[in-house]
């Protein structure tokens, strides 16, 4: 009976096995890493996402409305923010007003061409904005040069500003003023930060919907 060799199957199954519990392995790392920062987070921001909540209510009870922009994953939020807020989070309400400043291709590419890119959010604030509306800007870095610019232009039309950022803050601190809030993640990642900027818009939805 000719001998068999199953080297190889034995082989690449092993590498495959490894392969799975190394994938697992740095799965649980990652998700150990965002409990982590979203724990360490907690005590630094919940002070901040309750003042940023009743400005929101506020806003609203002013018939005033959100304004809201940031760059890549940032953006994302911005859109996030918009649509549980026009449309509904967990509870039955009325539609609230909020505008996404990132999804007009239309407006920001032509704002990018005529201007330049650092503009295309700072042009729609002074469009769209007044002094009883709100414009949240997200910003992982604090470095966006359009955040900042929508900041600078929000303070000229007299409206607030709710800042959402990480690590130290970057620029973004000191283009805030004293009415102003700033939610700090205190996270050196990109993603972790990310992470804990959707959990902070989805305490602001909820602490709304209380209101409403």
């Amino acid at each position: 009976m000719p001998h068999l060799n199953l080297t190889g199957s034995h082989t690449h199954s092993l590498h495959s096995k490894i392969n799975i519990m190394s994938k697992e392995s740095r799965i649980e790392m990652l998700f150990q890493a965002s409990i982590e920062t979203k724990q360490a987070s907690l005590d630094k921001v919940k002070k901040d996402i309750a003042a940023a909540a009743d400005k929101l209510v506020q806003v609203f009870q002013n018939q005033g409305k959100v304004l809201s922009c940031g760059n890549g994953g940032s953006a994302a939020d911005a859109q996030h923010l918009s649509s549980e807020l026009i449309n509904r989070f967990e509870r039955e309400r009325e539609g609230l007003a909020a505008i996404a400043l990132t999804t007009d291709s239309s407006i920001l590419t032509s704002i990018a061409n005529d201007y330049a890119y650092e503009n295309i959010f700072s042009r729609q604030v002074q469009a769209l904005g007044n002094e009883n509306d709100v414009l949240v800007a997200i910003t992982t870095s604090g470095n966006s040069a359009n955040v900042l610019a929508a900041i600078e232009a929000a303070h000229e039309k007299n409206m607030d500003v709710i800042a959402l950022s990480g690590n130290n803050g970057g620029k973004l601190s000191s283009a805030l003023n004293s009415s102003n809030i700033e939610i700090r993640v205190p996270s050196e990642s990109t993603a972790r930060i990310q992470e804990v900027h959707l959990l902070i818009l989805h305490c602001l939805c909820d602490l709304v919907d209380q209101q409403f």
